[in-house]
């Protein structure tokens, strides 16, 4: 893979790798280290697409991989982050501020929220992706728009609901 066609795939996909590895750590350090990895992985493989489906979904699944790969380091477990160590306080909200709230959800659903609702993928396509079967992506988004009615019908802002 020569340099302007690594250049043009990260142009055109930088931004969706990010959203993803932010969506499953939550940290714009960790995605911005996610973001890189995965790139940097392409170039290594230089791997042939068939189309450009291939593609995004490659980089969507070693995305996903490289998160999950942090959070199974062992630097990682041992790692314990300020705002874990000190009281957590409820974040204020903004009216319309959605990516708050959904970071309040669990790392999976999370997941699975950002690629069906912002990378707009069917659940056969986040299937694929992180390697779960069709069914369970329906139920985790399902589990995941009751969680956030139950966040959002607890909290002040009734400007989400």
């Amino acid at each position: 893979m020569d340099r302007e066609e690594a250049t043009c795939l990260v142009e055109r996909y930088g931004t969706m790798v990010y959203r993803l590895a932010y969506a499953r750590t939550g940290s714009r350090e960790d995605a911005e280290d996610i973001t890189q990895e995965t790139f940097l992985k392409l170039v290594r493989a230089a791997p042939a697409f068939r189309e450009e489906e291939h593609c995004k979904a490659w980089l969507l699944r070693v995305a996903a991989n490289c998160a999950g790969d942090l959070h199974r380091s062992p630097w990682r477990r041992r790692v314990v982050s300020l705002e874990e160590a000190g009281e957590r306080t409820a974040p204020e909200w903004e009216p319309g501020d959605m990516g708050e709230v959904l970071l309040m959800l669990p790392e999976d659903y999370r997941v699975v929220v950002h690629l069906y609702y912002y990378e707009e993928m069917s659940t056969a396509e986040i299937a694929r992706v992180l390697g779960k079967r069709e069914r369970s992506i329906r139920t985790r988004l399902s589990r995941a728009r009751k969680m956030l009615r139950q966040i959002l019908s607890e909290t002040e802002g009734d400007a989400y609901v």
